[in-house]
């Protein structure tokens, strides 16, 4: 799909189902090279990432079948004892940033790995410092190479790790290695993101002992032998944040079944303070907006529990359209506005005043037009901008939205947008 047309203005209506968890399906999906024989992953999404560790998957050797929502992965066919850049295609690997994390998943798996440096959306420099130095104090060796690293070990060895910053991807970087080392490792400053909780409850279904994971401590008893567990991913909610914002911009009300609301506090509290309804019931999360939508006055991104950075996007076509002002302030990422001139285009009043922080000015309307997609969930906001304004509007570019969305054109639908993609 290269690009989606929407005729927007439309309040939206009806129910849709949130597909499972991007960001926790991946590192899950690593995990499973940690596990003998076969895992089933239910609730897996259809995503060009989920595609692209496939192929990666399978480029080590392992056996990867689909059955609807189900991904069965069997790693008795590994190649070898290293995992080498030769058998790893490189362009699986530069496509996603989530790619990542086989490092601690396979320099625990073989011992030795040569993996080209990982790619992903054009949001900030995300240097991977931080996973390059906890691993290394799990006894684990790093040379630049051309091709990007080369990280081997000669046995992992439990230690007491601090992470600089609550990084994501070296949270779980850590916990793939620090399952095979000798010993307990403990990790302080740990992500406590809903994902990172998602990847210790499979690791533990396989065999693993690892307690606080949610928490900023965690910790990890290794050596313990893994094997294949079956596990389901949970709803992804970024994408129920995706419908959720479309609501609030086009008006109406959604219910949005298997939303893990409970993962959404920090945006439950700027929903309410807009003056939309949030309510959780037994078939799910029914969000209705309210008259008038209202700016929260202040937005700021944070690590979990705090406002999540990929929401941050998402909500910019919202408050372009609520009375008042509103400061976005981007802590986490310093290059995550892309989005901005082209909700320009469409008639938002928003000011960059410096790299990581925009001044919103709310306006009645936005209206159609031709614009860009340059990331993931920069897209799916332009989608948001377009369901709500007047006209017609062209999102070019949509291969970005591919690689977090199973079919945003179908799930749009089914709340009465216009929408088709071509």
């Amino acid at each position: 799909m290269d690009s989606v047309n929407i005729r927007g203005g439309i309040a939206l209506q009806g129910q849709v189902g949130i597909q499972g968890s991007k960001n926790a399906v991946l590192p899950v999906l690593a995990a499973t090279l940690l596990a003998e024989g076969t895992s089933v992953i239910q609730n897996c999404p259809r995503l060009a990432d989920v595609y692209h560790m496939q192929t990666l998957l399978k480029s080590l050797g392992c056996s990867v079948t689909r059955e609807k929502d189900r991904l069965k992965v069997n790693t008795d066919g590994m190649n070898g004892p290293r995992a080498l850049s030769r058998d790893i295609p490189k362009e699986a690997v530069e496509s996603m940033r989530s790619s990542i994390v086989l490092l601690g998943a396979l320099v625990n798996r073989t011992g030795e790995v040569e993996l080209a440096y990982p790619g992903g959306c054009v949001i900030g420099e995300r240097p991977i410092d931080i996973h390059i130095e906890a691993l290394k104090q799990l006894h684990v060796t790093f040379e630049e190479k051309s091709y990007g690293l080369h990280a081997c070990t000669e046995g992992l060895k439990g230690a007491e790790i601090r992470l600089p910053f609550p990084s994501v991807g070296a949270t779980e970087n850590v916990l793939l290695a620090a399952a095979g080392a000798d010993g307990t490792t403990i990790l302080r400053g740990a992500a406590r993101e809903p994902e990172i909780e998602v990847l210790c409850g499979f690791l533990n279904a396989c065999g693993a002992d690892i307690t606080g994971g949610g928490s900023s401590t965690i910790l990890i008893r290794g050596k313990r032998k893994l094997r294949g567990a079956e596990f389901a991913v949970p709803g992804d909610r970024i994408v129920a944040g995706t419908y959720l914002c479309a609501c609030l911009a086009a008006g109406g009300e959604v219910l949005l079944t298997e939303a893990p609301a409970k993962q959404m506090g920090a945006v439950k509290k700027v929903v309410k303070a807009m003056g939309a309804l949030w309510q959780e019931t037994d078939r799910g999360l029914y969000i209705q907006r309210g008259e008038p939508l209202r700016s929260p006055g202040r937005l700021e991104t944070a690590p979990y529990p705090g406002f999540p950075t990929d929401m941050q996007s998402l909500f910019l076509p919202v408050l372009a359209l609520a009375e008042g002002s509103c400061l976005v302030e981007e802590r986490i990422f310093e290059n995550r506005f892309h989005i901005v001139p082209e909700l320009r285009r469409m008639g938002a009043k928003i000011k960059q005043t410096d790299p990581k922080t925009v001044v919103t000015e709310g306006t009645k309307q936005l209206h159609g037009a031709r614009v860009r997609a340059r990331e993931l969930r920069g897209g799916a906001a332009l989608v948001i901008a377009g369901a709500a304004a007047r006209g017609e509007t062209i999102v070019d570019g949509c291969g970005y939205i591919e690689r977090g969305y199973e079919n945003i054109c179908r799930d749009m639908r089914e709340l009465g947008v216009r929408i088709y993609g071509v």
